[in-house]
């Protein structure tokens, strides 16, 4: 499979715990960067996607106009078959019954709200600027508007909440009865407000949390079905899957990542340089790079263990780094299980413990002792 993601780093305000390229007060750029991401797209090799992911950032800071023109730019640039899957990212202050009817029209399949909580007394704590009721009252209009799946993002470990507030955001959620939920935990990341405030993670309180988490989603018939979501049966992110086992795609956008002929790269994070270096004819990379030997190896494991009914290793991989698995297994974070390799419970919850084995620098003598 091969998928397609398209970057819009539009956002009203940087919600504080974000880290990714998104950028506020510069909606005067957004017709010219949509340009540019059309003009990209000749700059990748052919391609026929089957998936389309338009993330940020905040797609849904574009005006209706500017979501129709973005549709009808990257059905030019790849006008092959219609796609299977078409997702796109929103947040409820910034989504209205005309922006959604466009969405609709435009064939999107998978519609992606941003909550993080239903709890109103942390929606501004974290930097957000919607209430508990808006999201809902977005829902069911995406609901009339007929789009056919809707996925919600939440956050647990957040400053302030508890246990209490959770559990109500999660009662809250299932009763609408979304098709797919994304449930993160806070990672404060260095170049954002949080990191700046001194804000903390709380481990102990965040697993007390995500054991809360899977088993309200499991009593409710959702699927954990990778680290961080859960879905009904048969409405699983096909775009999100390519990812985990290592499938071709393209990214169009600042910041955006590529993976194609054995290389990963990375766009120019920054919006405005990224702009004028594609209307320039070139595509300017942070960072490119084509995995082989031990590294190839590794990210296999990687971003297979990522899926929580495992994957099956290769032969390279189980000789390679047969005692990183066997430590893995030995402290309770991995098991095997008809052939495949899958992280236990525990071993999700403490992903990257088990991850960081499997990137340089190797450590294999930190391992053995």
């Amino acid at each position: 499979m091969t998928g397609l993601y398209a970057h819009i780093p539009f956002c009203s305000v940087k919600c504080f715990y974000c880290d990714f390229a998104a950028y506020s007060g510069q909606g005067k750029l957004a017709d010219r960067y949509l340009a540019a991401l059309e003009a990209e797209a000749a700059l990748h090799p052919a391609i026929a996607p089957e998936t389309l992911y338009v993330g940020g950032g905040t797609p849904s800071e574009l005006t209706a106009p500017q979501i129709k023109d973005l549709f009808a730019r990257l059905r030019r640039a790849y006008p092959g078959p219609r796609f299977k899957e078409s997702t796109f990212e929103g947040n409820p202050e910034s989504l209205d019954e005309e922006k959604l009817a466009v969405l609709a029209g435009a064939g999107v399949t998978r519609l992606s709200i941003g909550l993080q909580t239903a709890d109103d007394a942390l929606l501004p704590a974290v930097g957000r600027h919607h209430t508990a009721a808006d999201f809902k009252e977005k829902f069911l209009a995406a609901r009339r508007a007929g789009i056919p799946a809707i996925s919600v993002d939440l956050m647990y470990g957040l400053p302030g909440q508890t246990l209490e507030s959770l559990r109500a955001t999660l009662d809250f959620v299932l009763a609408l009865d979304p098709e797919h939920i994304s449930l993160y935990g806070l990672q404060v990341e260095d170049r954002t407000l949080f990191a700046k405030r001194g804000v903390r993670e709380d481990s102990d309180l965040g697993r007390e949390m995500f054991e809360l988490a899977l088993e309200r989603l499991a009593a409710a018939g959702l699927e954990h079905y990778e680290i961080s979501n859960f879905a009904k049966p048969g409405r699983r992110s096909a775009h999100n899957i390519n990812y985990w086992v290592r499938g071709d795609y393209v990214g169009l956008g600042c910041s955006a990542a590529s993976y194609y002929d054995g290389t990963r790269s990375s766009n120019e994070a920054r919006l405005k340089p990224y702009v004028e270096g594609v209307e320039a004819g070139r595509r300017d990379l942070s960072e490119s790079e084509k995995p082989a030997g031990r590294d190839a190896t590794g990210e296999e494991a990687l971003l297979g263990l990522r899926l929580v009914e495992g994957f099956e290793p290769s032969a390279n991989l189980r000789m390679a780094f047969a005692p990183e698995w066997a430590s893995l297994k030995s402290r309770g974070l991995a098991r095997e299980k008809n052939g495949l390799w899958m992280l236990t419970r525990e071993g999700i919850f403490l992903g990257n413990e088990a991850f960081r084995l499997f990137v340089p620098p190797f450590d294999r003598e930190e391992i053995l002792a």
